[in-house]
């Protein structure tokens, strides 16, 4: 299947087009039929399926086809758990939406009240917000949901693991009754059945094939360094392997900026693709990549989804992911269609945990290594993980590039790797 084969605009079309993307995950051609058609969904889905535009592409669409002009009203409404999913899930909504008149917004707690009043004052068409600032903004009378045709809880299980359930319910008691819902979840506990039961008119059920393991073409290795030294050993991995290709992972956009400029300064070609940068800059940078004359490319999850590059040899975790499932996605870029990849990840002392929670999903151990000469000094104690750079700032933005990462996309086309490992390392484990 197609993306052109479910109907969308072709506006749409043209805007997923441009992130590189043909054929739909398996979750985005079950779902967006569901929602184009306008029952009630209960999608199961983990975090890099492609569930995002599993829905933002069927409401823009929705949305677009009735849109009348004049000031907007919010008619679709995107709960989230957390503010960083919340920005993600809003730049797929302008990424996606970028040719069409549609106004969406994000709003989260953290930042100011005052522009997010603004904002809705000039009319939003899609509001993405986490439960609570919402619920400040209805109880200080400057939200109106009244006229919402489409509500989305998204990771609805996390929600509920994060005590959100009693905001939950006061949201949708300021919600018109008649109206379409769309809950996406990891997970079906008896909470969420017991919630969905209680939301969802004669849903359609679909899921995704759970991704909790990795290809076993893949080497999997994590070198054991302290937080500082993380960049000098890159540099020495690259070099003493002669890696042709590395794709790297981290977990801000300034760390991507920021390792880009010390493999550049080491005389190794690199460059970094995020959210901030223009469509023009990550186009160009990808083109590098994948005809050679970029050696590494550095990139934030949700910037690197949809990357399609064939042989892609080696996958460097620079910085663990703060969920387990992302470091499934990570890594599935190499080791695909039978050949050989290799994934490498530098852990410092921080990132034990999620280490642990890694191999909890993964249902087995990495193999552990230290690097000579980058013995990790024990005296070094555990810090808290900077999960941004810098909060996202809430306020209203027609489609295009935006401020948070690129959409919330999921699945890339399996590139092909072409095999490689370290020479050098000391086992740990």
């Amino acid at each position: 299947m197609q993306f052109t084969d479910l109907g969308l605009l072709p506006e749409i079309l043209s805007a997923v087009a441009a992130q590189g993307y043909t054929k739909p995950t398996p979750i985005q051609a079950q779902a967006i039929p569901v929602v184009l058609s306008g029952r009630d969904l209960m999608a199961g889905a983990q975090t890099g399926t492609g569930k995002t535009a599993g829905f933002t592409l069927p409401i823009l669409q929705r949305l677009a086809s009735t849109h009348k002009g004049g000031t907007p009203r919010i008619r679709a409404l995107i709960l989230t758990p957390t503010r960083e999913l919340a920005a993600q899930v809003e730049e797929s909504v302008r990424t996606y939406g970028a040719g069409l008149p549609l106004k969406s917004m994000v709003m989260f707690g953290g930042v100011g009240i005052n522009p997010q009043i603004a904002a809705l004052r000039r009319g939003v068409d899609i509001l993405v917000a986490t439960p609570g600032r919402l619920l400040d903004h209805a109880q200080q009378k400057t939200v109106d949901l009244s006229s919402v045709e489409i509500l989305v809880l998204d990771e609805a299980d996390r929600m509920l693991d994060m005590g959100f359930i009693h905001d939950i319910r006061r949201v949708l008691a300021l919600l018109p009754k008649k109206r379409q819902n769309l809950l996406f979840s990891a997970t079906f506990s008896d909470d969420i059945r017991t919630l969905a039961g209680g939301l969802l008119n004669d849903p359609l059920h679909v899921e995704a094939e759970r991704r909790n393991t990795a290809s076993g073409l893949v080497d999997q290795r994590v070198f054991l360094v302290d937080r500082e030294r993380k960049r000098d050993l890159l540099v020495d991995l690259i070099r003493a392997n002669n890696w042709p290709q590395v794709l790297v992972f981290t977990r801000t956009k300034w760390g991507a900026n920021a390792l880009a400029e010390k493999l550049q300064k080491a005389g190794i070609e690199a460059d970094a693709i995020h959210g901030n940068k223009s469509q023009n800059a990550r186009t160009r940078a990808l083109s590098g990549f994948k005809d050679g004359r970029l050696h590494v490319l550095v990139a934030t999850d949700i910037a690197a989804r949809g990357i399609d590059i064939d042989e892609l040899p080696h996958v460097v975790n620079f910085e663990l992911p703060s969920v387990a499932e992302d470091y499934v996605h990570r890594i599935g870029r190499t080791g695909r269609a039978g050949c050989p990849g290799e994934a490498v990840s530098l852990v410092c002392v921080d990132e034990h945990k999620l280490l642990h929670d890694i191999e909890r999903l993964l249902g087995r151990e990495i193999e552990q290594l230290i690097q000579p000469g980058y013995e990790p000094d024990p005296r070094i104690r555990a810090e808290p993980i900077q999960m941004r750079s810098s909060a996202p700032r809430g306020g209203a933005s027609r489609g295009g590039a935006g401020r948070s990462g690129q959409p919330a996309r999921g699945r890339a086309p399996a590139p092909r790797p072409a095999g490689g490992a370290p020479r050098s390392g000391s086992r740990h484990r």
